[in-house]
């Protein structure tokens, strides 16, 4: 039988607008592409929620909706306890076409609320049509929040100059240890704002799971170089990771990061193989 928890003091939390959730969830990038891996990742999805890595979250672009539609049928029966994320492609983000992406994705998802809904990238359409779109979609029980993905300082200052642009919830950007840039201004100006940070690619597509300095840490702390690269994203308070699981071991592998506790010399020696930003950078995206 699985262990269910929640929330709590002794794992690390954030705070969404009022909602405390793990500060762990789940990302579905590629998920939902292949018919022979669905029912691994199904599985993998449940385990997930069985273990308080409620967070879910999705696009309407990832496989053209595919993606959507495994998250859909592994939340159903539980749709109460999954915080559930969705994205509308810059495409479709004018005013009504924000309202109608989101329409169709909560049709794929099966439910007729989405916990948060975010701008996935900036494109052509004024995002005083996407917020006019997303207060709507608010005030009619459609989503209960909206936020932003792959957004800067300057496109965030753009937001809270529109009306009812302040009520932005979440800023979902890359961050890992290869990607720190966001920590010299981005990172600050969101904590200024109660802003949470969704990091997504949080082991860099796995790439930094061979790095020596990783081996050796998670050794010292009885882990795996995984669950250490995730421990540090979500070490500061208001960042949430969101990697990719497409099974229940990797999904338990990931959870055991959330009461990892890494050291003042763990941190040292990670800065000396990756730096901290002392400049502005330019925000990545992936």
């Amino acid at each position: 039988m699985k262990t269910k928890h929640t929330a709590g003091a002794d794992l690390k939390s954030v705070s969404i607008n009022h909602r405390n959730v793990l500060a762990l969830g789940q990302g579905t990038w590629n998920m939902g592409d292949s018919t022979t891996n669905r029912k691994t990742e199904l599985d993998a999805l449940r385990t997930g929620i069985d273990l308080g890595m409620t967070i879910i979250d999705t696009a309407e672009m990832y496989g053209n909706g595919r993606s959507e539609l495994l998250v859909g049928e592994a939340i159903q029966g539980q749709r109460d306890k999954v915080f559930l994320i969705s994205k509308v492609l810059p495409s479709n983000a004018s005013r009504q076409g924000t309202i109608k992406a989101c329409e169709n994705s909560l049709k794929r998802l099966q439910t007729d609320y989405l916990d948060m809904y975010l701008l996935h990238w900036q494109w052509r359409y004024p995002f005083e049509e996407t917020v006019e779109a997303m207060l709507q979609l608010r005030q009619e029980g459609k989503i209960r929040d909206w936020g932003v993905s792959n957004m800067d300082v300057a496109e965030m200052e753009e937001f809270y100059s529109i009306p009812g642009g302040n009520t932005c919830a979440a800023n979902q950007v890359v961050y890992n240890l290869t990607r720190r840039g966001i920590e010299y201004d981005l990172i600050p100006w969101c904590r200024k704002n109660n802003i949470p940070v969704i990091a997504y690619s949080p082991v860099e597509q796995g790439r930094l799971l061979n790095n020596k300095l990783l081996s050796e840490i998670a050794r010292r702390h009885n882990a795996t170089p995984t669950q250490i690269a995730l421990a540090w994203v979500i070490r500061n308070p208001g960042v949430i990771a969101i990697p990719k699981a497409a099974s229940a071991k990797h999904v338990e592998e990931n959870f055991k990061s959330l009461s990892i506790e890494l050291t003042e010399e763990d941190l040292q020696q990670i800065d000396s193989i990756f730096p901290a930003p002392t400049r502005k950078m330019p925000l990545e995206m992936l």
